[in-house]
């Protein structure tokens, strides 16, 4: 057969990339390499190699690897790359599962150790070889493993057998929804949903050899029992699963006791595998095979084997191929197959009579041409089409059915990245699932995901309206510090007390409870919240947190109805809502007096680089429009923010800005190393006063230093400067540092360039992201007691050490920009935009934080800009609308089911306008004696963001590769956890990931790609500081971007949506096609090589991809829908993140590619990181090591 014969649906993604080492395998006929070698499954079939000649998907990324070159094994060996291209048929349409299914998806082979990193592999083998080591292997080598051949290459037009069957069925990714308690591996008779779901597990049999895992030897797709006698040809579908040899064929099922799932049963045990994973040639098997009675089994002598190409079978024979394997959920049935856009999430709902029956095929679904779903670019749930390179059936298979001659050279083969769990899937469906408003009264219910916009109805008692601040990585809590130990989920909260709401959210009351101020409980000091329970006909109330009885002061008295609530429970937002804000009293301010409003203070650099730049005059021109944007609470009045200014560069330059004089007047301090301010009055404004004199004085500033020649600067002393003036007026307030260069000058916190590359990747490189010296952490201590919050804009053209200057910042909840190379005509619009909101922003000042938990765990760690005295108190000199917090918990006592678990965030901070307040978030977790309860209610993203925090942290005191062995770990041994406490039984082979957390794989290895722990060459020193802090505050929303960026294909573009975003690689991009990437820091628009002209026109208004000028940094305005949308798009990302983001034009084959591809998270990245494919095959060997 030829195996270059595509199919219009050949693959889309067949070439190998280039810089994707596809797994090699070695000669079969000496068996596996050594690494290899238990390995008794099929060789993996993905090879890339021969050329492909069908329609490829995707712009060939240069060309594959010469088919016979032995290739150099990638990072992380497949072994078990035996996952398939598209899931295999089944026959009736998948349930879907609420939480995890088994991820049988395009099983994958993991079972014998993998074969450690960077492996080479000999020669392809000879057909001749390959087939008899095949044989040998499957059938003598011991029993098939369970993750058998998988992944037959696909064949011509038609669709798989089902008998395909390999001896071992490859590996499943099932990912199996952690069962509840631990799911059978028998599919389960047919309950409704759950029942359909099964897909592969058939029970075990008798005949079946010892050694095999019952999975292996059938899956049957569909639950419904196979017929008893083996000889009837039902669609082959039934039993997509891979059939075992004959020794070990199971009876039908029928006669075997079943244990059923009971459909209560969450997605957990329901889900057995979905069949995808059988090996399943995506390629529609020949013919001939049909002829097997499918269910019956195959010859012994041949494993899995594909019948050659034939003409497409009738609707009984085969089933059609089968959407990605990764839904997590059963592949669809014969001919229904899911949408390609996946939309249908885990599992299809069986037909009304519970699983399709044998014969019965569901009606083909519109828009599917033939039985195939329609292939686009860039989506994923399609099936593949025979993948270009693929050898016939597996290499190293026999090749019944077909003439042997037909294989093509075995090359090596990968896993199918459609049959691995998508991101992108997974977020269309929770947008699909989340149309309702989220309604806050029921405890420990998880909200939909941050990619989702919802609207919410705070019924307070459970969780608040805090879904908008608080995010938790469980919402189900184990009850003891044990399950907290076995399964190594950490438990922690990312809170962003200040975040601002949507528009059509209230924002938090402001209640006035007096001048007794906010009622608390006598014991823990909690606030008064929902979680308080009134007793004693409303005289006393008793505390959610300790327990304790407290009086209720008889100004806040009111009697309880029939069911024990106060009768004024709805009109006080303190006992109705999740969040709302007290109005503090003065035993709440700093020396017991209320505050003074706050000021900003803007300190220039003016040294030779930050005037040539045009930095100066561009901050200078900025700041007279930008005054009238200062903070304030009421729209309709002026800012009571009072502000000065300074410039320096050795020396400081105060300057005096009274509104009764003529022109400003300027103070010089050279005396560096005793800071102090040389004047009181005048020195901070009002600017509505001042408005003159200061305009004056920023005409002024570029021209006063236009020739200076002074290029050394200070930096410690600048700092000082502000915070001795904000001292002498007794207030709080935010420094504006612009800053250009290392502050070698003497003085203060002068520093050394230490920046040395041979210490990257050693053990001594941690000490490169700690401070060089510790004055400025004792500034940071200054600054922090006296409410003075330090932003720092930075412009460098080389090492600044911004490890070090960093200190100040981020200890007082500041934030800091980098404009590296700054160019006024490039950079201008990203610095002034960043500026500006930096300045108008809603922040409080000289604020503390505290979290309250009940009783069992409490918060230990935390993570963030601020800067801590003790162990409880979060303290920040500056909390503005943008930073986060993530807050770890543990347990020091147990927890119980009934109450759950209760937590209380109190800010307490001197608001724009001076006042002081008291923010408060209430949240509400249930608690779970079951690991699989804990494992359905967590939420991926805010792990992520939490591991990526606490990696980032651990670099300042470990080796990275230390910090990425402990993640790696850690994350194995969740999913270990899982697998062996919740998975239903299965083989080893299978990779079964639980449902909320099958993207776990892909987002960590994009942590452990990042430029802080695995840098390429070209990253500064600088920069992986600056992410490190930056990311540091993020909240769940950003990571998420930042981690996996967004790429949208724009070939049509309707108002009013967005199109449907593609997975973040090479070969979901497609050379007639023009994407968005965006990352929350950067935005590109790539612009492939062959677009149409109508497309160019209406984007760039040229018709030719070679007068696209790379250097623009916005689209030209035309007046076209097309071009319209486009930017108002572009406008809603820049709106929706807090830094802005600049565009860059990226032509395909440009040197800027580079840039772009670096955030294709999915591939392999030019510093050594995995691809997603090869690093979830590693986890699975990771996971093995756990398990045995």
């Amino acid at each position: 057969m030829n195996v270059n014969q595509h199919t219009p649906m050949a693959s889309p993604y067949g070439q190998p990339q280039p810089g994707y080492g596809q797994p090699g395998y070695a000669p079969l006929d000496g068996g596996y390499p050594a690494p290899y070698a238990p390995y008794n499954g099929p060789a993996s079939s993905y090879q890339p190699g021969a050329q492909p000649q069908g329609p490829v998907r995707g712009p060939p990324t240069s060309a594959p690897p010469p088919v016979s070159a032995p290739q150099p094994y990638n990072q992380y060996s497949h072994s078990q790359g035996d996952m398939q291209n598209g899931p295999p048929p089944m026959t009736q349409a998948p349930p879907r599962s609420a939480v995890s299914q088994p991820y049988n998806q395009g099983a994958v082979n993991l079972s014998g150790p993998h074969p450690s990193y960077p492996q080479h592999y000999g020669a392809p083998p000879s057909v001749q070889q390959v087939t008899n080591q095949m044989t040998g292997m499957q059938i003598t080598s011991g029993p098939p493993t369970p993750a058998g051949p998988g992944y037959a290459p696909p064949h011509s037009s038609q669709p798989p057998v089902s008998t395909t069957y390999s001896a071992a069925p490859p590996p499943s990714y099932t990912q199996a929804p952690p069962p509840a308690s631990s799911a059978p591996t028998q599919p389960a008779p047919p309950t409704g949903p759950t029942a359909s779901q099964q897909y592969y597990r058939g029970p075990p049999l008798s005949s079946q050899q010892p050694s095999l895992p019952p999975t292996s030897q059938q899956q049957f797709t569909s639950s419904a029992p196979p017929p008893p006698s083996s000889q009837q040809t039902f669609p082959p579908t039934s039993y997509s699963g891979p059939m075992p040899p004959p020794s070990q064929v199971p009876p039908p099922p029928v006669s075997q006791p079943q244990q059923s799932f009971p459909p209560s049963q969450p997605p957990f045990s329901s889900a057995p595998p979905p069949v995808s994973q059988p090996a399943f040639t995506t390629g529609p098997p020949p013919p001939t095979q049909g002829s097997f009675p499918p269910r019956g089994p195959p010859p012994s002598s041949q494993p899995g084997s594909f019948p050659p190409p034939g003409p497409p079978p009738t609707s009984q024979q085969l089933p059609p191929p089968q959407p990605s394997p990764y839904h997590s959920g059963p592949p669809p049935s014969t001919t229904q197959m899911p949408p390609t856009s996946m939309a249908q999430s885990n599992h299809l709902p069986p037909g009304p009579q519970g699983p399709l029956g044998p014969l019965q095929q569901p009606p083909s679904q519109p828009g599917m041409q033939g039985a195939y779903p329609p292939q686009q670019n860039g989506s994923f749930g399609q099936v593949r089409g025979p993948q270009p390179g693929y050898a016939g059936p597996y290499p190293g298979q026999p090749n019944y059915g077909a003439p042997a001659p037909a294989l093509a050279p075995p090359t090596q083969k990968r896993l199918d990245p459609d049959a691995i769990p998508s991101p992108i899937q997974v977020i269309e469906d929770d947008k699909a699932k989340s149309t309702e408003p989220f309604t806050t009264g029921v405890r420990g219910q998880a909200p939909p995901l941050v990619t989702t916009n919802f609207q919410v109805k705070d019924q307070g008692t459970y969780v608040s309206h805090a879904v908008m601040f608080i995010r938790c990585t469980a919402y189900n809590m184990p009850c003891t510090a044990d399950m907290a130990k076995q399964s190594q989920v950490p438990l922690a909260a990312v809170i962003k007390p200040l975040a601002t709401l949507p528009p059509d959210e209230t924002p938090p009351y402001l209640v006035d409870h007096g001048e007794g101020g906010p009622i608390r409980c006598n014991r823990c000091k909690a606030y008064m919240c929902p979680y308080m329970q009134f007793i004693e006909g409303g005289r006393r109330f008793q505390c959610g947190f300790c327990s304790c009885v407290t009086e209720v002061p008889p100004h806040y008295f009111q009697h309880l109805d029939h069911t024990g609530k106060r009768v004024d429970c709805y009109d006080r937002p303190e006992l109705s809502l999740g969040s709302y804000e007290f109005l503090a009293t003065v035993d709440y301010c700093k020396n017991n007096k209320l505050p003074q409003p706050p000021a900003f203070i803007f300190l220039i650099d003016v040294s030779y680089n930050a005037v040539k730049s045009g930095m100066v005059s561009i901050v200078c021109q900025e700041l007279k429009t930008l005054l009238d944007c200062l903070p304030r609470e009421n729209p309709e009045m002026d800012s009571v923010v009072r502000v000065g200014f300074v410039t320096y560069n050795k020396v400081l330059h105060f300057y005096n800005v009274k509104s009764s004089l003529a022109q400003p007047q300027m103070l010089v301090v050279s005396d560096v190393s005793d800071m102090f301010v040389p004047l009181l009055d005048g020195f901070l404004v009002n600017v509505n006063e001042s408005r003159l004199v200061i305009e004056s004085l920023l005409d002024q500033i570029p021209e006063m230093f236009a020739d200076t020649r002074e290029t050394e600067t200070v930096f410690g002393p600048v700092i000082q400067a502000g915070l001795e003036a904000l001292k002498a007026a007794d207030c709080a307030g935010k420094l504006f540092v612009f800053h250009t260069s290392l502050p070698i000058a003497e003085a203060p916190g002068k520093l050394k360039n230490r920046e040395d590359k041979k210490l990257i990747g050693t053990d001594k490189e941690k000490s490169l992201f700690q401070p060089q010296v510790s004055f400025y952490n004792t500034l940071a201590k200054e600054c922090v007691a006296q409410g003075c919050c330090v932003d720092l804009f930075l412009f460098p053209n080389q090492y600044v050490d911004l490890a070090t200057l960093a200190v100040v910042p981020v200890a007082t909840g500041g934030s800091i920009y980098k404009y590296t190379y700054f160019q006024a005509q490039s950079d201008q619009e990203r610095f002034l935009n960043d500026l500006r909101r930096d300045v108008q922003k809603p922040v409080g000042f000289d604020a503390v934080m505290r979290v309250r938990t009940s009783t069992g765990i409490r918060a230990t760690d935390f993570f963030g800009s601020f800067f801590m005295s003790n162990t409880t108190d979060v303290e920040l000199a500056g909390l503005d609308c943008d930073k986060a917090i993530t807050v770890e918990f543990k347990h020091d006592d147990k927890l119980s089911e009934e109450t759950g678990a209760l937590m209380q965030c109190a800010v307490l901070y001197t608001s724009c306008s001076g006042q002081r307040r008291l923010r408060i978030h209430n949240m509400a977790v249930n608690c779970c004696s079951q690991l699989a309860d804990l494992y359905r209610n967590c939420e991926t993203d805010t792990i992520i963001n939490f591991f990526s925090k606490y990696a980032f942290r651990g670099v300042l005191n470990n080796p990275t590769k230390t910090v990425r062995d402990t993640l790696i770990n850690q994350c194995a041994q969740i999913l270990a956890c899982y697998r062996k406490n919740c998975a239903s039984p299965s083989s080893a082979g299978q990779l079964i990931l639980p449902e909320c957390m099958k993207l776990l794989p892909v987002y960590l290895n994009c942590v452990l790609k990042s430029d802080v722990l695995l840098p390429g060459a070209d990253v500064s020193l600088d920069d992986r500081s600056y992410l490190r802090q930056l990311i540091s505050c993020m909240d769940v929303t950003e990571t998420h971007v930042f981690f996996y960026p967004r790429l949208l294909p724009l070939i049509k573009l309707e108002s009013g949506s967005l199109p449907v975003a593609v997975r973040d690689s090479e070969e979901r991009l497609s050379k007639g096609g023009v994407y968005l990437l965006e990352t929350g820091l950067h935005l590109f628009l790539w612009v492939g090589a062959s677009v149409q002209q109508e497309l160019l026109l209406n984007i760039f208004g040229t018709a030719s991809f070679s007068q696209i000028d790379p250097s623009m940094t916005s689209l030209p305005v035309l007046d076209n829908p097309f071009s319209q949308r486009l930017r108002e798009i572009i406008a809603s990302f820049r709106a929706e993140r807090s830094r802005y983001m600049k565009l860059m034009v990226v032509k395909q084959e440009d040197r800027a590619e580079l840039i772009f591809k670096h955030f294709l998270v999915e591939d392999k990245s030019v510093s050594g990181g995995a691809s997603y494919v090869d690093f979830l095959c590693h986890m699975h060997k990771e996971i093995r090591q756990l398990l045995s």
